[in-house]
C-alpha cells in the first residue's frame, strides 16, 4: 500500500510545476522560519533601542555621557573565589555535558558532491531519487494522498561501496542540513548517558526539520548500537526443541544490558519523530489546566503535533546482526545493497576519476580504459579512486606529473600483493621458489579455463616469497565444476613441481595447500559436488557450533574423507600434467631466474617458445 502511495505521489509531484521547480513544501516551511527569525530580531533590536532612547531622553544633558560599566580597583580580590566556584560548578556539570550528541551538523553548500556526480550506483541513485521526492514534497504525500512518507533507509554493503558517500549527495539534492554521526560516539562512560544521547540527537533532528522544512540524519556503522537483543547469535533459535533450555540459558548469558538499552531507546526514537516541542507541550499542558474548568462543550481543542519531516539513514555491513525490530516499516522502510560495481559502472567510474586526475594520453584511449575497468574487478568506487592516487605517487616519484598506464598497474600490483621487498635468497632457494611458482603457471596456462596470466615473480613481498596472479578473462559471477577443480589443481601446481623436479617438497606449498582444502571443503559441504547433497551451511551457528565450514565439513568422518579424494585427485592429475610438460616448467624456471619477474604475455610467450621448441 505504501509503495502504491509513493508512487502516486511522484506522479503528483512532476505534474505539479510548483513542486518541481521550487521543491514547494519543504522551502515553504524554510521561509516560515527565515521570515520569523526576521521578525524576531527586529523585534529585539526595537525593545534595545526604545530602552535606550528612553534613558538619553530621561537623562539630564551633563549626564549623557556613556561608557562601559567598571568593577572598581579592588575586583581582583574576589577573582579567586569566582575561580573556585566556576570550576566547581564545572565539575558538577561535566556529566551532564556529556549527554549532548556528538554528532557533526552540515549544511548543504557544505558538500561538495551532488546526487549527479555520483557514478557506479546507478540503481541506488534512482532509488533514492523516489525516496527524496516524496520527502521533499512530504505535505502534498499526507496532505493529498494520505501516504506516510519513508522514515528510514538502511545502506548495507561492503565497506567503501559509498553509503556514506549517496548520503551527502542525498543530502545536497534536498538542500537540507545533514547530521551526521558515528554510532560507537554515542557510547559514553557514564550510566545512562548514551540512552541520552541517543535522545539528544533525535532532539536536534526535530529541531532542524522543524527550522529548515526538512532534515536527514546519517548513522555510521549503526550495528554498534542496533544490534540483536537476543544474545549470542540469532541463528540459535533454529536449534532443536530437545536444546532450547541449554539454548534460552546461553543466550541469557549472552545478553548486554547495556547494549539492550541503547537498541530500545533507539526504537523509542525511531517511533517517536514527531514528538512535539518544548513551547508547544507547555502550550498543551496550559490548555489542559484551563480545560480542568471548564466544562466538556466548551472546552479548547489542543493542537496535534506538527509533523517533523525527518529521513533517518544508517549504514553498516552487518545488517544481518541487527535487531528485527529496526528492520519493520515505520522505522527502517527501504534497504538498499551496495554491492562492488559492475564492469560498467567501474568504466564510469574510471572514466570520472581520470577526468579529475593528470594522466598521459595513452589513458584516453576507450581500449585501455576497458581493458582497466575489467582489472579491477571486485574494485570498490573507493580503491579504484585510491588506485589513481597511488599511481600518480609512482609517477612523482619518477620525476612525472601525470600518470601513465604502467604506473596506473605498477600500483594495482603493490596494493594486492605488497611492496617490493629487497631480499636476497640463497641459490637453493631462489630455485626452490622459481621451480614452485613455474609448477603453478604451468598448471594455470593448461587447466585454468579462460584465465589470464598477468604476473609471475619470484621477487618477496609481504609474507610470499613468489606470486602466480591470474584472472579471469572475462567477468564472471558463477563457477562450475570443472572450474574448482581446476582452481585446486592450479593451488597444488607448486607442491607437485617441487616433488618432481627437486626430489621433495618444503614449506612453501603450505597457503597452497589451506587454498584447496577450502575449495574442496565448499566443494563437499556447500555446493553438492561431491556426491552428497547435504549442506553443512544449514547447521545452526551458535555457541556449540563453527560458523567456519571447512571446520564443520572436517569435523565430519564421511566429509573430511571426500575432501582427502578431491585433493588427492587433483594432485595425481597435476603430476600427470606437470610431467608430460617439464619442459614448459624448466623453461618457465630458467626465465624466472633470469629476470626475477615476468608480467602478461612475456609469461605466454615463454610457454608457447617452448612448446614450439618441442615441436
Amino acid at each position: 500500500m505504501q509503495e502504491t502511495n509513493e508512487s502516486a505521489a511522484e506522479v503528483v509531484l512532476e505534474q505539479d510545476s510548483l513542486l518541481r521547480a521550487g521543491r514547494a513544501d519543504v522551502f515553504k516551511v524554510r521561509d516560515r522560519t527565515r521570515r520569523n527569525r526576521i521578525l524576531r530580531l527586529v523585534a529585539v533590536l526595537l525593545l534595545i533601542d526604545g530602552y535606550l532612547w528612553w534613558r538619553f531622553s530621561t537623562l539630564p544633558a551633563d549626564q549623557r555621557d556613556f561608557g562601559f560599566p567598571s568593577l572598581g580597583p579592588d575586583a581582583w580580590l574576589f577573582l579567586p573565589m569566582f575561580l573556585l566556584f566556576g570550576a566547581i560548578a564545572l565539575t558538577a556539570a561535566l556529566p551532564l555535558f556529556n549527554g549532548r550528541s556528538p554528532h557533526l551538523f552540515v549544511r548543504p553548500e557544505q558538500i561538495e558532491v551532488g546526487i549527479d556526480e555520483v557514478r557506479g550506483l546507478d540503481m541506488q541513485v534512482d532509488e533514492v531519487r523516489r525516496s527524496l521526492d516524496v520527502f521533499m514534497g512530504y505535505a502534498t504525500f499526507r496532505g493529498e494522498l494520505g501516504g506516510n512518507p519513508r522514515r528510514g533507509i538502511l545502506f548495507e554493503g561492503p565497506p567503501g561501496t559509498g553509503k556514506t558517500y549517496l548520503a551527502k549527495a542525498m543530502a545536497k539534492q534536498a538542500g537540507v542540513p545533514f547530521l551526521y554521526i558515528s554510532a560507537p560516539a554515542f557510547q559514553s562512560m557514564w550510566f545512562g548517558m548514551t540512552a541520552r544521547r541517543i535522545r539528544s540527537y533525535f532532539k536536534a533532528l526535530r529541531k532542524a526539520a522543524l527550522r529548515e522544512g526538512g532534515a536527514i540524519g546519517f548513522i555510521e556503522e549503526i550495528d554498534a548500537i542496533g544490534g540483536s537483543r537476543d544474545g549470542l547469535s540469532s541463528s540459535s533459535s533454529a536449534a532443536t526443541p530437545e536444546g532450547s533450555s541449554l539454548r534460552n540459558t546461553i543466550s541469557a548469558m549472552g545478553v548486554n544490558g547495556g547494549d539492550s538499552g541503547m537498541v530500545n531507546e533507539l526504537l523509542i526514537q525511531m517511533q517517536s519523530f514527531d514528538q512535539p516541542p518544548l513551547r508547544q507541550r507547555m502550550r498543551t499542558r496550559l490548555i489542559e489546566w484551563i480545560n480542568g474548568y471548564l466544562p466538556p462543550e466548551r472546552r479548547i481543542a489542543s493542537s496535534r503535533p506538527e509533523y517533523n519531516n525527518i529521513l533517518l539513514i544508517a549504514a553498516t555491513n552487518r545488517a544481518d546482526s541487527l535487531d528485527p525490530a529496526l528492520m519493520r516499516p515505520g522505522r527502517f522502510d527501504r534497504r538498499l545493497y551496495f554491492d562492488v560495481p559492475t564492469k560498467t559502472e567501474r568504466r564510469e567510474l574510471i572514466d570520472y576519476f581520470l577526468e579529475r586526475k593528470t594522466h598521459h594520453e595513452q589513458l584516453d584511449g576507450d581500449v585501455t580504459r576497458e581493458k582497466l575497468a575489467h582489472d579491477t574487478l571486485g574494485y570498490t568506487p573507493v580503491m579504484i579512486e585510491h588506485l589513481f592516487d597511488e599511481a600518480l605517487l609512482v609517477a612523482l616519484r619518477q620525476g612525472r606529473r601525470h600518470m601513465n598506464t604502467a604506473d596506473v598497474y605498477d600500483a594495482k600490483l603493490t596494493d594486492e600483493v605488497g611492496i617490493k621487498q629487497p631480499v636476497t635468497y640463497t641459490d637453493g632457494d631462489r630455485a626452490s621458489v622459481a621451480t614452485h611458482e613455474s609448477g603453478h603457471a604451468a598448471v594455470a596456462y593448461f587447466l585454468g579455463k579462460g584465465r589470464r596470466l598477468e604476473v609471475l615473480s619470484i621477487i618477496k613481498r609481504r609474507q610470499t616469497l613468489g606470486l602466480l596472479a591470474h584472472g579471469d578473462q572475462e567477468e564472471r559471477f558463477t563457477r562450475s565444476r570443472s572450474e574448482l577443480e581446476g582452481a585446486i589443481a592450479i593451488a597444488l601446481g607448486g607442491l607437485v613441481s617441487e616433488e618432481l623436479f627437486l626430489g621433495e617438497s618444503g614449506t612453501g606449498p603450505a597457503a597452497d595447500l589451506s587454498s584447496a582444502t577450502e575449495m574442496a571443503a565448499k566443494m563437499v559441504g556447500a555446493l553438492g559436488m561431491a556426491g552428497s547433497l547435504i549442506s553443512y551451511e544449514a547447521i545452526a551457528t551458535g555457541p556449540l557450533s563453527s560458523a567456519n565450514l571447512v571446520s564443520k565439513v572436517l569435523g565430519d568422518g564421511d566429509g573430511k574423507q571426500r575432501v582427502e579424494d578431491i585433493l588427492t585427485q587433483q594432485k595425481a592429475r597435476v603430476a600427470a600434467l606437470l610431467d608430460e610438460n617439464s619442459d614448459v616448467v624448466m623453461a618457465l624456471r630458467d626465465a624466472l631466474l633470469d629476470e626475477d619477474e615476468l608480467i602478461g604475455d612475456e609469461i605466454s610467450a615463454v610457454i608457447e617458445k617452448a612448446l614450439a621448441n618441442r615441436n
